[in-house]
């Protein structure tokens, strides 16, 4: 439930209006708007070489007079054309955060613009907001590849190090819950404004673009730690015992507090940002916290244990084909062969009793 807002995603940045209300720059933002409009805030600068002085100049005239009388256009200066380079600037009737900011300028680039200059001269749409639409646009494409990547080097990992299938799916998927639910809950409060103002957000925006994959690197990191801790612990009693519910309860028995209270510590520090000036700093604050939170409660502490038990023994499967195919890697020290003869007796005088 709390992943289901992330469905709504849109990825930007966030500018003077999404401070509160008391902050200077805030005032000053919406001084502008009360006088000039919204999309005066950020306008886009549209640039063209003109090597043709004369005939480009009147291209990009008449691209002006059609400008202005656009949808979603509040105003476009006349060209003002200097050393073979000529600029226009167009004032949007919506302030940058807006989605119909960005949709007017893919409709500039790809409609309005060939339209009217056709091949006689290669405009570009810039300007702050324009590149801030460029950079999510740039992110969004490339974090498929990005977690694609993450989500099989761990799996490879998991699986050398645990020598099984299942165990490092079912660590994927359960990664990915926790992930999941924090981007949903950032959404929530900070696109959709549900609770925005008792964080000191000023209004909905769209989420930071470098937001999703710096939250997804971290919070990785962390629950694969905790998964690795207790994976270790659980393997090393089947080992012992052979037994996976006992294996599984011992593991957890003895890790359950390590985990609670490292994550305790992870929120309280991740939480601290929220309250920080800068919206930001709030989105990461919020979205590692409830992640971690998730992920050492719901997830480590309830999800993955109980899909284990109920594995049973197929956790541990991986067929033999693999199994020699694979290195060896080893959590901890391998043991010495005096160990393995003392565990051999143990399991031997257990099955014996």
């Amino acid at each position: 439930m709390l992943t289901i807002p992330l469905l709504s995603l849109r990825l930007g940045f966030n500018d003077a209006g999404s401070r509160p209300t008391s902050d200077t720059t805030r005032k000053a933002y919406d001084l502008v708007s009360e006088g000039f409009g919204p999309g005066f805030n950020g306008p886009f600068l549209l640039a063209a070489e003109t090597p043709d002085s004369e005939v480009d100049v009147a291209a990009l005239t008449e691209l002006s007079d059609v400008l202005n009388d656009t949808p979603g256009v509040a105003f476009a200066t006349a060209p003002q054309e200097q050393g073979g380079v000529a600029i226009m600037q167009v004032f949007p009737t919506t302030d940058p955060q807006a989605e119909e900011t960005a949709d007017l300028v893919t409709r500039l680039r790809d409609d309005v613009i060939p339209s009217v200059v056709g091949d006689r001269v290669d405009v570009k749409v810039g300007g702050l907001t324009a590149a801030a639409d460029d950079f999510a646009a740039y992110v969004a494409d490339r974090m498929p590849l990005f977690v694609g990547a993450v989500l099989l080097l761990s799996f490879l990992l998991l699986m050398l190090v645990f020598r099984s299938l299942l165990v490092p799916l079912k660590a994927v998927i359960m990664n990915l819950l926790s992930i999941g639910a924090a981007y949903g809950v950032v959404v929530a409060v900070f696109q959709w404004g549900w609770g925005a103002s008792l964080i000191g957000v000023g209004r909905s925006s769209p989420i930071e673009a470098w937001a999703p994959v710096f939250i997804f690197a971290v919070v990785f990191g962390l629950s694969m730690d905790y998964e690795v801790f207790l994976l270790s612990r659980i393997r090393e009693e089947y080992d012992r015992t052979g037994d996976n519910a006992t294996a599984v309860a011992d593991g957890l028995a003895l890790t359950a507090r390590v985990i609670t209270a490292a994550a305790a510590i992870m929120v309280c520090v991740f939480g601290s940002f929220v309250f920080g000036g800068d919206v930001p700093l709030k989105i990461m604050g919020l979205g590692l916290a409830v992640a971690v939170l998730i992920d050492a409660t719901v997830v480590r502490l309830v999800l993955v244990p109980s899909t284990m038990e109920l594995l049973g023994d197929w956790n541990w499967w991986i067929p033999k084909w693999l199994d020699r195919i694979l290195p060896r890697v080893h959590v901890e020290a391998a043991k010495s062969l005096e160990q393995e003869l003392e565990e051999l007796r143990e399991q031997e005088t257990t099955r014996v009793g």
